[in-house]
């Protein structure tokens, strides 16, 4: 059984995720920590159950979902991992937070640890997480999925009720509406989706609420 762990974070209103087993091995998905509570937050959670953090995992490389990734490596010595085809927005991010969020950011991002395609596993304790490209948000958009305990985490690409944007640059509406239609196909309706911001939802709610789903 997975115990998920929300931090609401930035400005965004981003959720980051803390995800461990039983083995108390666990993954970070899009550390958006901006604040130093924020910051604290996470990686006291994170001490004090006594977890030990294998991967730290974005969906994509907007400056929201990476704002804490030098303290994840500082802390922790881990590197962002993220799809290689959003590897140009990771090489951005501090110039996104000055065009987004208006923030000057006074520390340097950590470079890229590894960069993931389709094909990649992401394995801690007893549980693994399958890469499911979802372009659209970003080009390197991605859902990681849990086969064995039905969950999925989707970024942006997917909201309660709602989808990502695409008016940003490299955003293409067509892209996201094609991977909503490979989410709906390939993950079972009782699917739980862990989204970028906001509340959780299932598939199955969202193929019958959701009207980009539709």
């Amino acid at each position: 059984m997975l115990n998920i762990k929300r931090f609401v974070c930035n400005p965004f209103q981003e959720n980051c995720y803390v995800v461990n087993d039983n083995t108390k091995e666990a993954v970070i998905i899009d550390c958006g920590a901006l604040y130093p509570e924020e910051r604290r937050a996470v990686t006291e959670y994170i001490r004090e159950n006594g977890l030990s953090v294998a991967h730290l995992l974005a969906t994509h490389a907007h400056i929201d979902h990476n704002f804490g990734n030098n303290t994840i490596k500082d802390e922790f010595g881990l590197l962002p991992e993220v799809s290689s085809a959003d590897a140009f927005l990771m090489e951005k991010l501090k110039e996104q937070a000055i065009i987004l969020a208006n923030i000057q950011l006074d520390y340097d991002m950590p470079a890229v640890g590894r960069f993931l395609n389709e094909s990649n596993v992401i394995e801690f304790g007893n549980h693994k997480l399958t890469i499911l490209p979802t372009p659209g948000h970003t080009p390197g958009s991605v859902f990681f999925y849990c086969r064995e305990e039905n969950v999925a985490f989707s970024g942006d690409t997917l909201f309660n009720m709602s989808i990502g944007r695409t008016d940003f640059e490299f955003g293409n509406y067509h892209d996201i509406i094609e991977s909503l239609h490979r989410v709906d196909c390939e993950l079972p309706d009782e699917t739980v989706v862990y989204p970028g911001h906001g509340p959780q939802t299932t598939i199955q709610q969202e193929k019958q609420f959701n009207p980009y789903l539709q």
